[in-house]
């Protein structure tokens, strides 16, 4: 019998199982935590896509629209993103002061080269000081409110910076640890290694260390926690146009392999639907709703048996009606095809790491990070 994990304790808050929805810009909004969150029955953790605390601080309607939660989200968890210590605690407080959130995740592990070449993202870990500065002005304005944070390796194979970020983490009183095993150098791609999952959480083990990277099915995380000893899974890519995902994820860690969810064609079509519309309300516009559903089609349709010219024709509907409309003409009798299974979204490989000059001169002075280091737009 498989020895199952116990319930993840993020501050005062059990999360059971330890599953948690990582955020994805433009994708985790309110909409997608409501369709992950049906599926699993309300049980996991589902935290928001990426806010930008400049942003926050300064009230951007958009940013503002991102941080509502729905009345049934307990715990609210809101992710945020920023590069100066000062500003992180304005906006730690003002969630705290204004009751907006019941957890703070802090992201460090954004590769994109237009955040890194300016120290932001899973470059900032390199500048340990900073990184122990914003830390302690997050959990020093969160009050009672647990600060976790999401972090990668390192830089690349010969600047690793998870052991010292993690050892700085718990000095400074953050609760859990998120490990994706990959620097950023790998972005997607590649393998994620899960042995540094698991020297971290050796390296830590005064609080929870969460694994993340390659879980595409539920059988996944369960090898991952049994692999690593890691306390939870943090699941991304392996959810996209798949919420029924964490059905799974739920079946698996409570036991029950029998009860996976394997959706025909026509169900998820259904879905495809009630995320659409989803969208629109939550935008406050059917059309806009629609267009920007457009980017999950692909990741629902994936190994069902659809041609160019319907997905093409899927890939551009404006409206409710005519995405049902494509949608009744599909052969909606299809079973699950097992090649839906495995890698989605992202998998670019190797990339040339782009960092403001001198970055990697010295990994305590805290200079060189630009002004401008933190979009003033949130979901980068």
């Amino acid at each position: 019998m498989t020895t199952l994990p116990p319930p993840l304790a993020i501050g005062p808050h059990t999360v059971q199982p330890p599953v948690v929805l990582a955020p994805m810009a433009g994708i985790t909004n309110a909409p997608f935590r409501t369709l992950c969150r049906e599926f699993s029955g309300g049980k996991g953790l589902f935290v928001s896509e990426m806010i930008t605390t400049r942003a926050l601080v300064e009230r951007n309607e958009k940013t503002m629209q991102l941080i509502h939660f729905d009345e049934t989200e307990k715990p609210r968890s809101i992710q945020l993103y920023g590069v100066d210590p000062v500003t992180v605690g304005k906006a730690v407080r003002m969630i705290v002061e204004e009751d907006r959130a019941d957890h703070i995740d802090l992201n460090f592990g954004c590769p994109v080269p237009k955040v890194t070449r300016k120290g932001g993202g899973s470059a900032l870990p390199y500048k340990r000081n900073l990184l122990r500065a914003i830390l302690r002005e997050a959990v020093a304005g969160a009050g009672d409110l647990p600060v976790t944070m999401k972090m990668r390796k390192g830089i690349d194979d010969d600047h690793l910076t998870y052991l010292d970020a993690g050892r700085i983490a718990v000095e400074e009183g953050v609760t859990a640890i998120a490990l994706h095993g990959r620097t950023t150098a790998q972005h997607y791609g590649g393998t994620a290694d899960w042995d540094a999952i698991a020297r971290l959480k050796e390296h830590v083990p005064e609080i929870p260390v969460l694994g993340n990277g390659d879980i595409w099915c539920a059988e996944d995380a369960l090898r991952m926690v049994r692999e690593t000893g890691c306390d939870g899974v943090v699941v991304g890519r392996g959810c996209l146009g798949r919420p029924w995902l964490f059905n799974d994820l739920v079946a698996a860690f409570e036991g029950r392999p029998e009860d996976f969810h394997k959706p025909g064609l026509r169900e998820v079509a259904q879905t495809m639907h009630r995320h659409a519309q989803l969208l629109g309300e939550w935008i406050g516009d059917e059309t806009r709703g629609v267009i920007d559903f457009r980017k999950h089609v692909a990741w629902y349709l994936k190994g069902f048996s659809v041609g160019s010219e319907m997905r093409k024709k899927l890939a551009v509907t404006s409206s409710l009606a005519e995405l049902n409309a494509h949608l009744s003409e599909l052969d909606l009798d299809q079973a699950w095809p097992e090649s839906a299974d495995g890698p989605r979204g992202r998998t670019s490989g190797n990339n040339r790491v782009v960092l403001p000059d001198g970055w990697l001169k010295d990994p305590y002075d805290c200079a060189g990070v630009s002004e401008d280091a933190e979009l003033d737009t949130s979901g980068g």
